[in-house]
């Protein structure tokens, strides 16, 4: 499968990500906006700020199907933090796009969550914010994408929180955040396998009679 690999622009830190998010949902020159043109607007932080947007939609409700979509492009950016490469993803995931009312419509349900928190993160625990940390969280990240993916009942909200606030630590250097993230990792996890081995134990004892 040939990757898409596309230049990035030297440093976008100064502008925060809720502003960026909310410049290209009110760009009237644009009908449509691809995760390529969110790559170029992202710089060099494109990995933290797509790990954040494609995971917090999830933390609230969203229809069958649409966890499993936002889902996969997870997959490839947690593994490239993972191993610390440089942001990319593959062409046919760069050329998806989103109609321009469309991202406004999500940047709306999550921009003014994303604002309130960038009033709390702040560069601090600078430890904790680079490899080999970093690339533990792209691991757990990982995880959680693969969780999320996942027909689980109650098996989005958490995950998704939980990749939310190690991306938004990761964006910002925050390794409180990251903490932070490392304990909804657990809090998610616990409570996915706990479901999963309830789903397991009602099925053994639904169909145990029947093979009895």
């Amino acid at each position: 499968m040939t990757a898409t690999r596309l230049a990035i622009p030297e440093d976008h830190g100064s502008v925060p990500l809720s502003v960026v998010l909310f410049r290209l949902a009110h760009d009237s020159r644009r009908e449509r906006v691809s995760i390529g043109d969110l790559l170029a607007a992202l710089g060099d932080r494109a990995i933290g700020a797509l790990m954040f947007f494609f995971a917090a939609p999830n933390i609230l409700p969203v229809p069958p199907g649409v966890s499993t979509l936002l889902g996969a492009p997870l997959l490839f950016l947690s593994a490239q933090l993972m191993l610390g490469m440089r942001p990319w993803l593959p062409g046919f995931v760069v050329r998806r796009s989103l109609s321009r009312e469309d991202l406004t419509a999500l940047v709306r349900r999550i921009v003014p969550w994303l604002a309130k928190a960038e009033k709390l993160l702040r560069p601090r625990a600078g430890m904790l914010a680079k490899p080999p940390v970093e690339n533990l969280v792209g691991l757990v990240c990982l995880v959680l994408a693969v969780i999320l993916m996942l027909p689980i009942p109650l098996g989005n909200t958490l995950p998704a929180l939980a990749i939310s606030v190690l991306a938004l630590g990761v964006l910002e250097r925050d390794g409180v955040w990251i903490v932070l993230g490392f304990m909804a990792s657990v809090v998610a996890g616990s409570l996915v396998w706990g479901v999963v081995w309830a789903m397991i134990k009602a099925t053994v004892l639904i169909l145990g009679p029947v093979f009895a």
